[in-house]
This record gives structure tokens, sequence and C-alpha cells, in this order.
């Protein structure tokens, strides 16, 4: 189920006037889709083929800012185009918008048609490759938590993001009263998700008042990115059609829990899992056993691709399911890296770093790489954890975004895996975050220094 829409169904839609809009769409640093309405009968005589965008669209922040710093653009190479050529396997319906379909797009550089290194999908795409290469595909899958709030999104910006009321009053983890009431959302995002070719699997109440879980089935890497993006840009917008926000901020209340995106990975080949080995007590090959290790090993060069922004770092808090180590163990929800499917065909790794606010191609491009370079030093694995894996103290991820940056740009595996272009283009995206936030004056300062200071 890769797509729901194929080309030659496109056509007559838009003959018959069934489609009239077609959304084609980037993927933006920040894991958002960013691009233009077409006109759908312009797009089938000729926009099907490329389109532009401007090349700031891949050196900006949340608030579509032009930070200095970067090598691709600038203010002094003035800022020019991008190609955004559609990407039609990813053509699909978008049943919340009245005769709409979406189409990705890849980036290419406007003189030589290479794809941009640094665009999300390209990114991802290159690891992809590598992978290829060594006769693996990669299977993964990506949770989606997030959080559903009373009020929309406009209100409350205009309140000043301030007496946030979540839609239910109560932890509703499983809980199937409470989503009974949040039902005029979910299920809706259920629906059109599905009928959009995206195969949901399911939705849950999480452990807080007023999260959310959605589930999508295994996939490709890169389908699973697709599906991951498009979901969480569909639950936005479907929320806000039912005058509610959905956020995806990994921690938007120091006394709630925080909203993760646990990635699960494993490689086939053949149609088979290599990472089962039935001979294995947990059922782990080698193979997998050396991946794992340069899940690990790497975990802490990879963190920023996991928690991109100054707030994802609030979420890792012991006690709340949220990691605070780089240790793996078997079924086991306080550790950073979770074995699960131990003795069954279905084995698999999960990464449960990543925030809710992570962008899947970079995340799960990162975990490749990480797993590469494990397979290629041929690493051991060290014997799984038990226990409170909160109570340990090695392995530790890293606290901060200047860490995680600092961890980053000084990794000679990503560097190897992505190119220094890569590295340093996100690494200046890491700065600037950490430049903007240094220089406001918070809530929590004045509060407490105001009088007491």
């Amino acid at each position: 189920m890769s797509t729901a829409l194929h080309w030659d169904d496109l056509v007559p839609m838009v003959e018959n006037k069934q489609i009239d809009t077609v959304l084609a769409c980037i993927v933006d640093m920040q894991g958002r889709l960013l691009g233009k309405r077409f006109h759908a009968r312009h797009f089938i005589d000729s926009a099907w083929q490329e389109t532009h965008c401007c090349n700031y669209l891949l050196a900006t922040d949340l608030e579509m800012a032009t930070p200095d710093g970067y090598q691709a653009t600038s203010w002094e190479k003035g800022y020019g185009d991008y190609i955004m050529q559609p990407d039609l396997k990813s053509l699909r319906l978008v049943p919340w918008l009245e005769g709409t379909v979406m189409v990705l797009c890849d980036v290419l550089d406007h003189h030589t048609h290479d794809r941009v290194p640094h665009s999300p999908r390209a990114v991802l795409q290159t690891q992809v490759e590598r992978l290829r290469e060594m006769g693996y595909e990669a299977m993964m899958a990506t949770e989606l938590e997030f959080f559903l709030f009373e009020k929309s999104f406009d209100e409350i910006r205009k309140e000043g993001y301030r007496n946030l009321e979540p839609i239910s009053g109560y932890n509703e983890d499983y809980h199937i009263l409470q989503t009974t009431k949040e039902e005029h959302i979910l299920r809706p995002v259920r629906n059109h998700l599905y009928a959009a070719g995206i195969p949901i699997e399911n939705s849950k109440g999480e452990a807080e008042a007023g999260q959310e879980e959605i589930n999508i089935k295994y996939a490709e890497a890169m389908l699973t990115a697709d599906y991951h993006t498009i979901a969480k840009h569909a639950i936005k917008e479907i929320a806000w059609q039912h005058g509610h926000a959905a956020s995806f901020l990994a921690k938007w209340d120091h006394n709630r829990v925080g909203s993760s995106s646990h990635i699960h990975q494993s490689l086939w080949k053949d149609g088979n899992n290599a990472f089962y080995d039935s001979s294995d007590e947990l059922g782990m090959s080698s193979l997998m056993k050396s991946y794992m290790a340069g899940l690990l090993k790497y975990a802490a060069d990879s963190t920023y691709f996991l928690a991109p922004y100054i707030n994802s770092y609030k979420r890792f808090m012991k006690g709340t399911f949220a990691p605070t180590r780089t240790i793996w163990s078997v079924d086991n929800r306080t550790a950073g890296f979770r074995l699960c499917g131990e003795g069954s065909k279905s084995i698999r790794v999960e990464c449960r770093i990543g925030g809710s606010d992570l962008n899947p191609y970079l995340a799960l491009a990162a975990q490749i790489a990480a797993g590469i370079a494990g397979i290629e030093e041929g690493l051991e694995l060290q014997p799984p954890a038990k226990g409170d894996v909160y109570k340990g103290r090695s392995g530790s991820i890293p606290q901060t975004l200047t860490d995680a940056r600092d961890k980053m740009i000084r990794s000679k595996m990503l560097r190897a895996a992505m190119g220094d272009w890569v590295v340093d283009h996100y690494a200046r995206c890491a700065e600037w975050e950490i430049e903007e936030f240094n220089r406001i004056v918070t809530d929590w300062e004045v509060a407490r220094g105001f009088e007491k200071a």
C-alpha cells in the first residue's frame, strides 16, 4: 500500500472535475510540508515535470527567518531557486480537503539538476542507497505522539500560548471512554489517512491528559518518512477543521510527560528479516547485533537528528517513559533502545530517544548511518541491561541542544556517511536555534528574579 493514486487515475479525475487542486510539497528542515497549490489542469499539462521554490526554504527556522551563516544560500548569494521535481510515486488523495491531491517533491539544484544534499528526502535517500549496495532494505515504523487541546490554534496563539487546556482531564493511556469523546477528531484522522494510502493501524490514548498516539504499518524507510510527514500534517489540519489544536511539541508543560516518536527498525534481505536468527537465545542475528552496537556507539552523535530543538531536551526525565541513557534492554521501556519481538521473525530494535518534534527523514537517516557503521566496523553488542535503567550512570543522552550539536559536528561517522556539507548545514541550524533562545528573556526568569534578585 504505497500510494492511493496513480497518474493514469489522476488525469480523468481532473478531466471530469473531481480533482481541481494539486498540492506540490517539499519537506523542509523542520519536517514540514511547504509548497504550492496548483490548478490541477496546469499540473497535468506541465507542472508534473517540475516547478520552483526559493532556496531559503532549506535554510530557515520554525519562524521562517533567514539566518546568516549557511553555505547553501544567503543574502549575499541572492536567495535563488531550487527545482521541485514531483515524485509521482507519492501522488495521493487528500480526502480531508475537497477536490485535492498531494505529491511530494524532490529538491534539485537549479543549475546541475543534482539532488540538493541537505534536503531531508535526499539525506535519507543517500542512506537507503548505501544499504541497498550492501544488499539490504531498511524496514521501519515511527510512532506519532501528540497532544490535543480544547481550543483552536488561532485562539491559543492570540492568548499567548497561556492557560493551555488539553482536550481531556486525566491520563487516557489505552482509555476507551475518554478516547470515545475524541472520536470526532481521531476517527476522521484514521479514515482520511487510510483513504490517502497511508496504512494506519490504530489510534490510542497515551499516558497523559489529552495525549494521543497514531501507529502506522511498517514499511520501507522512505515510505515510512513520507507516511509520518503526511500524517503529522493531516492531524494538525483535521484538528483545526474541528476547532481544536494538535501539538507535536516534545514537552509543552514541565509538569506533564512529553511526546515521543519511537523508531522501530530492522534490515531485510530477499523478503526475510535479516535481524532474525532462530538459533540465537533472543533470536538476534549477528547482523542485528552489529547494527545495534552501531546505534549505541553513535547514539550521542545522532541525538540532534532525534531531538532538534531546545525544548526537545526537557523531555528526557526519569520516570516518564522517556529515556535518559543510551542503553539497550529486552522489552524494557526505561532504556534508550528496546529489543522488541524477541525470538520471533518480527524481531526489531526500537529507538526510544526521538521526540515528536523530529524530522523523520533526518532521524531515520541517522539511525541507518549509525547501524551501517556498526556493521562495517564489526562491532560487538554488549549484554542487555536489566531492571530500572534510569538508575544507571553510564551512557547518558546529551542533556542540551548545545551538547548534541557539538557531538554531531565532531562526528567522524556522520561526516563519512552524510558528508561535511550536510553535517555543517544542520550544525548551523542547531546554532541558530541556540542563538535565538539565548537572546530571549523567558517568563521563568522574570517570575523568578523580578522581585527576588
